[in-house]
This record gives C-alpha cells, structure tokens and sequence, in this order.
C-alpha cells in the first residue's frame, strides 16, 4: 500500500502541524453518542454480528477521510496511507485477557465482513498481546468495551507525542428514548486533524449507519 510523503515546504497546514507537534504537543478526546437503532434492527433480522459492522463502518471513514491515514515512516517523513486497515481487539472468556488482531479492509461490506469472521474464527483461542502477525504498517486501532456504557473516555498514550493515528473506542449500547445509542470515542493529535475534521468524521460515521441500506449487503 503506498505511502505519499507530505511537502511540508508547501502544505498549508504546516504551522498548525509544528505548533501541536512540538510547541503544545496536544491530542484530544470526543465522545458522542452514534444512533444505530435502523441499523441495529436490520442486522438481528438478517443475523449479522454487530462488532464486525461496526469495524467496517469506522475503517469506511478513517479511509473517506485523509487526516485520519497520517502517519510517519521509517524515515521519520510525515505522509499518508491510501488505505488502512483496521487493527482490533477480541476478548478471551476463560482468563479475561485480549488479544490484537487485523484484517484486510475491502470497500464491499460482503468482503470485507467474511474477512472479519474468518479472522476472529481463526484466532479467538489464540493468546497474546498481537496474534496476527506480521502487522501491516497501515492499520490503526479500535478497541471496545461492551461492558460498560461510557459518556467519556481518555486514552492517554505516553510516548514522544508524535502518534498520530486515530484510536477509536466502542461502550455498550444503551436505549434512550426508544433509539438505540453507542458511545464511540475518537482519540487523535492536534497536528493533523482539528475539530472540524474530527466533527466531519463522527458526522459521515453517523450518516453511513443511517444510510444502512445502501451498503448492508449480505
């Protein structure tokens, strides 16, 4: 997958970046809540899982939107990945422990869901931290806690301030209303994406979940 190295020389975000990478390191949080009542509904009647819908509708948007595919390579160059793939966590029942997986994103949902299943099949009874390997450098973590439902969370990643891909975090789904909510946390640096990015973000997630019947084609 190809990685397009930004000319910082010429990129009209390049104060921004420089400010929030090394003057005010910074990331931050949002919480909101995603109605998934339409959606939800139609996944029971046609018995599809719901955490692997939901993978591929944040990877459909973290792959709509460039800011979200930003990273550095090897070489310490700021660039972009055309695609991502979305590395995720599935959950061990005997010992209560994780482990990280990823799999291969495809724009079919079909593809892309039958990818997910073979995968959480293939490793479910495999322990470790990450299982799948090798990992491509293209991925980017979500994470779930179907436990709890939260109206906050912060992830706070101690390194040298310069992780700069998204982490997205799933809660338990609750009714309010008689609609169907789940709480979905957005992490990411204030380098590359700002609050109208993040907001455009969390808006086309809600939109694609509405316009389920589009895309949901098993």
């Amino acid at each position: 997958m190809n990685f397009n190295i930004i000319d910082l020389d010429v990129w009209d975000r390049k104060p921004y970046f420089e400010y929030y990478l090394t003057t005010l390191k910074c990331t931050y949080s949002i919480t909101c809540n995603i109605d998934i009542t339409g959606l939800l509904s139609e996944i029971k009647k046609k018995d599809i899982k719901f955490y692997p819908t939901f993978i591929y509708v944040i990877t459909k948007a973290v792959n709509s939107n460039k800011e979200f595919r930003m990273n550095f390579d090897d070489k310490d160059n700021l660039g972009y990945w055309d695609e991502m793939n979305p590395c995720y966590t599935i959950f061990h029942d005997d010992d209560k422990t994780f482990s990280n997986i990823w799999s291969k994103y495809s724009k079919d949902f079909n593809v892309f869901y039958n990818y997910v299943l073979k995968d959480m099949d293939e490793y479910k009874d495999v322990k470790g931290l990450s299982v799948k390997e090798p990992f491509p450098k293209n991925v980017f973590p979500i994470s779930c806690t179907p436990w709890v439902t939260f109206t906050g969370f912060n992830l706070n990643v101690y390194n040298d301030g310069k992780y700069l891909l998204p982490v997205i975090t799933l809660g338990k789904y609750f009714n309010e209303n008689g609609k169907i909510l789940l709480p979905l946390a957005l992490q990411i640096h204030h380098a590359v994406a700002d609050g109208y990015h993040s907001a455009k973000f969390i808006n086309e997630i809600q939109d694609f979940v509405s316009n389920y019947k589009e895309w949901l084609n098993l």
